[in-house]
Order: C-alpha cells, then sequence, then structure tokens
C-alpha cells in the first residue's frame, strides 16, 4: 500500500497535499481506489462551492460501486481537475498525481486534525 508521508489523510480515505499558498489538494488514496477497482465516471464539485468539514463533495463510481469523495476540511473549491473527468482511470494509475479538487481552508488550524501517513495506515490496519 503506497502512502506517501509528506500528505495528509481522512478516516474516510482522502488525501491532503498542503500547498505553499495554503490552499490544499484533495484527492482519494491508494488503497480507496484499490477497492474501489477501475474507475469509470467522476463527477467533481464546482468551483465556489462551499463545503463543510465532511460533507460530500464528489462522486467516484467503478466497475463495482460508487463513493463519495468528502472534504476534509471547510472551506471553498478553487479548482477542480477536469482531466480526471475525461480519464477517470488515471486515479487508478496514479492516485496520488491524479487529484480531484482544491480547496482554500475556511481554518488553517483545521489541517492540525487530519492524520498523517503513519496514522492512516494505522486505521488501515484497523478496518
Amino acid at each position: 500500500m503506497n502512502i506517501p508521508t509528506e500528505l495528509k489523510y481522512t478516516p474516510s480515505h482522502e488525501w491532503v497535499r498542503v500547498e505553499a499558498d495554503g490552499s490544499i489538494t484533495v484527492g482519494i488514496t491508494d488503497h480507496a481506489q484499490d477497492l474501489l477497482g477501475d474507475l469509470v465516471f467522476v463527477e467533481l464539485p464546482e468551483v465556489g462551492k462551499e463545503l463543510s468539514a465532511g460533507q460530500e463533495s464528489c462522486v467516484v463510481e467503478s466497475v463495482k460501486a460508487a463513493a463519495d469523495v468528502y472534504a476534509p476540511v471547510a472551506g471553498s473549491v478553487t479548482a477542480i481537475n477536469e482531466a480526471v473527468v475525461d480519464a477517470p482511470e488515471s486515479v487508478n494509475q496514479d492516485a496520488y498525481a491524479a487529484w480531484l479538487f482544491k480547496l482554500a481552508p475556511a481554518n488553517a488550524g483545521d489541517l492540525a486534525g487530519l492524520l498523517d501517513a503513519a496514522g492512516y495506515k494505522a486505521a488501515v490496519d484497523a478496518a
């Protein structure tokens, strides 16, 4: 299982990269894409949408199932990755390169509540 140490994680299998400008980039983990199988559809949030922490933000669908992707923290969607809409399989090829959306956090302090790589691995192993 690939769990990059420089990222933050949620128990619901989202990864979070904090950018230099304080924004965050969000995607689903390698573990999540592996559980889902081959992705065939991705529905992203609208730019400008305000999200609450834990709110459903988008949907990924595979040949097996559909899964909601949740906002890791509250904030406003600043960008979406249209490339994954056109090529959902890119998430299966490299889950950490195929980001889904970018968010401007409402409160940067909320990022401290996310899991580090060791915490995420422990959560996955315990499940």
